[in-house]
């Protein structure tokens, strides 16, 4: 490993180890694929992995205005994986789409005709996306498993590449960036490598909650003179944690851990899937609000509150109406 800028350089081996062992709190539902279109693969070399991360963090936090760099991770023809973004926050990746998401860079340009991806590459993309697919129990298919050219870039809106996309992650993406091309040459390779691994041990959540502090601290146990926890982050404003224990108006967080937060700074929130083609998404209770964007079929939300028939999604003002939710 290496470390630089706040970054830090794994080989897959030291990466798996780091996130088999890594607590996340915040709920991951999905994980997005991209690819960087610059840095490509001309600007790489076998040792300035850590510095054009560092540029591409310069670049989302001046130029584009972000909190820090958008992505969670990068993936380098090498083979190397770079830590970005904190997993408890949520990424910059995908307009409207970014909530409960995981936001992988994959370093080159994979448009036909541009670069063609290293075998060493090719294979970690496959590994990682397993990986965190089996830490963060996520089915491998196309609902969860999604390519930027899939969303909208004005309005988020999931269109399948329809009008209006970024080619991204590639048109020679794994055989290409659409749906048809990642359910035939990309998923099964992920679900051939979750296949020979061990399935997690399953879990039972009593409730999921959601943060509603700007900052919550995690602590050893249930009070707030517990020391803070030292193997995990503060949660941060609107992440969606899951419950495993409720003590004293405390919850726990961890499955394994002795991990807890005050309830003081949280709401509970029930999860829920889109039962319809597509959902029109409002900013308040009622079709006399403004339309904000729209949601499709099998994406999950998660319900803040509901309202005559209608539900809030988040923290922000979001309604849907309610008959076209499944809880699950």
């Amino acid at each position: 490993m290496k470390t630089k800028y706040g970054f830090t350089q794994y080989n897959f081996a030291e990466f798996e180890n780091y996130i088999r062992n890594l607590k996340v709190g915040r709920t991951v539902l999905y994980i997005q694929q991209h690819h960087t279109y610059s840095p490509d693969y001309k600007l790489c070399t076998a040792t300035n992995q850590l510095d054009l991360q560092k540029g591409m963090r310069d670049h989302h936090v001046y130029t584009n205005g972000w909190m820090d760099i958008g992505q969670h991770l990068s993936i380098f023809p090498d083979g190397s994986i770079v830590s970005g973004r904190s997993l408890e926050l949520t990424p910059a990746g995908i307009y409207g789409f970014n909530a409960n998401a995981i936001c992988i860079e994959n370093v080159g340009n994979f448009d036909t005709g541009k670069d063609v991806m290293t075998a060493q590459q090719k294979d970690v993309i496959v590994k990682v996306t397993a990986l965190l697919c089996q830490k963060f129990n996520i089915p491998v298919n196309t609902d969860r498993i999604v390519y930027h050219h899939w969303f909208n870039l004005s309005t988020g809106v999931r269109n399948n590449g329809s009008g209006g996309n970024k080619s991204c992650p590639g048109t020679a993406f794994f055989g290409g960036n659409k749906v048809a091309d990642c359910e035939t040459h990309f998923l099964p390779l992920v679900q051939n490598i979750v296949n020979g691994w061990s399935a997690p041990t399953p879990i039972t959540l009593l409730e999921y909650r959601i943060i509603t502090a700007n900052s919550l601290n995690v602590r050893v146990s249930a009070s707030s003179s517990a020391a803070k926890a030292s193997d995990r982050a503060a949660v941060t404003l609107g992440a969606v944690l899951r419950v495993f224990e409720e003590k004293d108006g405390w919850y726990r967080i961890s499955s394994s851990s002795q991990h807890w937060i005050s309830g003081t700074y949280t709401k509970k929130v029930e999860r829920a899937t889109v039962n319809t083609t597509t959902l029109n998404v409002r900013n308040g209770a009622g079709t006399d609000y403004q339309k904000v964007g729209s949601l499709t079929q099998g994406e999950e939300v998660f319900i803040v509150e509901e309202k005559n028939g209608w539900s809030k999604i988040g923290l922000d003002l979001k309604w849907v109406k309610s008959e076209y939710l499944t809880k699950v």
